[in-house]
């Protein structure tokens, strides 16, 4: 029989749940909670991790906002880079194999035996073979072209790609850098984009200072890891850890000062700018800012201008090993300077060649090649170009003038009109002639002008050159002497004299306005009978030439001065006949401009084109040119300017320039104190002043200082016989020198002289003149 379970008392039952409520919970294991102090420093560090992450966040707006003001607006204030004129080169025209080769120079190109990079040269007897540069003109970019060039003695025959044998009809050779007019910074830089540096270049800086810029974000760990093994193995610092990005952000934004704060910065920023900005900016960006070298006060920015600095050429033309060279001066311009520590430079230079040949970049026989070139290096500050501070403030002058605000503007290409081979010429010329005369206290001042266009072509302002003090090309005003009477004598043309007619030369007494009697006299202190009028102008005599000028009227004579191009008001002395106005020379070759120009004038202009730093012209000179004197008048003075360099005050011309034809005016003044010379050929107009700046008699005359100088130049240039245009309206007459009198061509001691071709008159026999010279001499 089942037993039947016994059922729980309520007693026991009630003792049960007495012990249950009363007995302790034990706690799970979910339901732990930390100790409040360590939720309080997890409270605290989390509230610290969002303040940082706050304000590396701001840090990083603001960080990234300065490095878009710079990147994307103006990265840095670019001086204006000043140019000379571009040489043209045609077939058949007139220019000499010896010419272009010393052009070619003047513009750093290479001599080399085949010529295959750009800025490459070969000359053989009658031919020359070059590499022609690119280079951005002011109506766009023309690449390098490898041309050949064949010459007759006088003449470039025939221009062809040397390549193809194709013929050209035109080639341009790039111009040569003048000067940069600065900006106002210590930083000086020329600006170069990255598709004009060369490749090479590039790789060469990437593989020496930053292997992984590639495959990396601004930063690169294994970058510093590498460097530190290479330098330990190599005994000394070989290769730096900084990335090229981390190396510009602190060259454009921070300090030199080697703290943690500064690399922190450095990081973070090129993070950013690797985040911002492609591989290509970043790149050309740095390769237009690393410091590379310090020219006197001015510290020497990107490999554009440092091409210039240490080698005189455009980064583009320079050899494998002097772009090695410029990678290797990243690490430490002064102390790698290659003029100061040349040893140091060519160790670091190889260098960068082993680190090339390591990487493929190079082959065995071409880096053994180049680990013995020589630096090649132009002297310190030279820069490979002339130093032309006259001429440089002729173009700030017409830039202040012309062109508001341009100093305020980045990067102005500025395309002038100056000939380098010329200036070169014409400062020889100054200082030869002066060196010569031994008087240290005598200066000089030349301004070389285009016949046909007004372009200046030489500006000399001192006697040495390179002076950067008082310009007297421009600024020194001095009286002009004979150099007025031109003016005379084509007022005197435009009124209908002629050459043929006799002027009196005799005592003359003129009674000036405060009742003074002036009494002019010639510069040989004599007088003597009556002088064809075009003789007294090529004999310079004051005496016949003031009794023309005074019954022509002294305004008249001034009315053609300003028709001539001179500005200044002038009062109506008698004495202005005889030059007494101070005149700078550059006003001087204005007036001669307009004459020698054939009547036409032409203001005289330094500036042929101005583009900004996008390449967009905003001047292009234009020649406007305006007729002021009828042609047959303008033929008439030329043909007596011609005379005074044939017969006259300037007739050493003969032997210092013979069988060539120059129209020429002397100018001496009072006391000896300035000598002034025009001359001019068929291309070119040369004006030239010599005296002391203290005004003191100077014992010069215009044909003992002033004229050798002008016909050394003109030697020196290739002077060319001028030929003024003929009028329709011109006629050929003879005239007797005793009587002034048209006669028979047969006539002994007759001139023929030029005409207006409807003069009509009677012939005279020359019996009737011998016999009016005849009692002339007796009575």
């Amino acid at each position: 029989m089942a037993k039947t379970p016994q059922k729980k008392s309520t007693s026991s039952r009630a003792k049960s749940a007495t012990t249950r409520r009363s007995a302790p919970r034990k706690p799970s294991s979910s339901s732990k909670k930390p100790p409040l102090w360590r939720r309080r420093w997890f409270s605290l560090g989390l509230k610290l991790l969002l303040v940082m992450v706050a304000i590396l966040g701001a840090w990083g707006v603001y960080l990234d906002s300065k490095i878009r003001y710079r990147f994307d607006g103006h990265k840095w204030q670019l001086p204006a880079v000043i140019y000379g004129r571009e040489l043209s080169l045609y077939p058949n025209m007139r220019l000499t194999r010896d010419e272009v080769e010393r052009e070619l120079k003047q513009l750093n190109y290479r001599k080399v035996v085949h010529p295959m990079s750009s800025g490459e040269f070969s000359v053989s007897s009658s031919k020359i073979a070059m590499v022609r540069r690119p280079f951005t003109f002011p109506n766009g970019r023309q690449g390098a072209v490898p041309v050949l060039l064949t010459f007759s003695p006088t003449r470039l025959l025939k221009i062809q790609n040397r390549d193809t044998g194709s013929p050209l009809d035109h080639l341009r050779l790039d111009p040569i850098l003048i000067d940069r007019i600065s900006t106002g910074s210590s930083e000086d830089r020329l600006f170069v984009p990255l598709s004009q540096i060369p490749s090479t270049l590039v790789q060469a800086l990437i593989q020496t200072e930053d292997r992984d810029f590639y495959h990396h974000d601004g930063i690169s760990i294994t970058g510093i890891a590498r460097a530190l093994i290479v330098n330990v193995m190599a005994g000394h610092t070989v290769q730096g850890g900084s990335t090229l990005t981390q190396q510009l952000a602190k060259n454009l934004f921070l300090t030199q000062q080697r703290t943690l704060w500064r690399k922190l910065q450095e990081a973070y920023m090129a993070l950013l700018i690797s985040w911002r900005y492609s591989k290509q900016e970043v790149l050309e960006t740095y390769l237009n800012e690393v410091y590379l070298g310090q020219n006197g006060n001015r510290s020497v920015h990107g490999v554009g201008l440092a091409s210039y600095f240490y080698f005189g050429r455009p980064v583009y033309d320079l050899s494998l090993d002097q772009q090695a060279l410029l990678v290797a001066l990243v690490k430490g311009p002064s102390y790698y300077d290659p003029w100061r520590h040349p040893q140091r430079a060519i160790a670091r230079r190889d260098v960068v060649l082993r680190l090339m040949l390591q990487a493929g970049r190079l082959d065995g026989a071409t880096y053994q090649q180049l680990l013995h070139r020589p630096l090649d290096l132009v002297d310190r500050g030279a820069m490979g170009y002339q130093r032309i501070p006259g001429f440089v403030e002729q173009v700030r002058g017409w830039l202040d003038t012309h062109l508001q605000n341009w100093q305020s503007a980045s990067g102005l290409r500025i395309f002038t009109t100056l000939e380098p081979i010329a200036q070169r010429q014409a400062q020889q010329a100054v200082s030869q002639r002066l060196r010569a005369m031994h008087q240290k206290a005598l200066q000089a001042a030349m301004v070389v002008t285009d016949r046909h266009s007004g372009a200046i072509r030489a500006l000399v302002a001192s006697r040495n050159g390179d002076d950067t003090g008082f310009n007297r090309a421009l600024n020194a005003r001095r009286q002009v002497g004979s150099l007025l009477k031109p003016f005379i004598y084509l007022t005197a043309y435009e009124l209908g004299h002629t050459p043929g007619e006799l002027l009196d030369d005799s005592p003359l007494s003129v009674k000036l306005a405060n009742g003074q009697m002036w009494q002019p006299n010639n510069y040989s202190r004599h007088f003597g009978p009556p002088v064809m009028l075009y003789k007294a102008l090529a004999e310079s005599l004051n005496v016949p030439t003031v009794r023309l000028g005074m019954a022509l009227g002294v305004n008249k004579v001034i009315d053609t001065l300003h028709q001539a191009g001179l500005m200044q008001p002038l009062k109506p002395y008698p004495s202005l006949l005889l030059g007494a106005v101070g005149l700078t020379p550059m006003e001087v070759a204005q007036i001669y401009q307009t004459i020698d120009g054939e009547g036409v004038y032409r203001p005289l202009y330094s500036v042929s084109a101005v583009v900004d730093q996008h390449d967009k012209v905003i001047f292009q000179h234009k020649d406007m040119p305006q007729r002021r004197f009828a042609s047959l008048p303008i033929y008439q003075v030329l043909f007596n300017m011609i005379q005074v360099s044939r017969i006259g005050t300037a007739h050493s011309l003969r032997w210092r320039l013979p069988n060539i034809s120059i129209a020429g005016k002397t100018g001496t003044t009072d006391d000896l104190r300035d000598s002034w010379f025009v001359g001019a050929d068929e291309r070119q107009i040369v004006t030239t002043w010599v005296g002391r700046d203290d005004s003191q008699p100077a014992n010069v005359t215009g044909a003992s200082a002033a004229l050798p100088i002008v016909a050394n130049y003109l030697k020196a240039n290739g002077a060319l016989s001028l030929r003024p245009l003929a009028p329709n309206n011109l006629g050929w007459l003879s005239f007797s020198p005793a009587t002034g009198q048209i006669v028979d061509s047969h006539c002994k001691g007759s001139v023929l002289l030029p005409v207006p071709s409807s003069l009509q008159g009677p012939v005279h026999s020359c019996s009737s003149n011998a016999l009016q010279s005849f009692f002339k001499k007796i009575f």
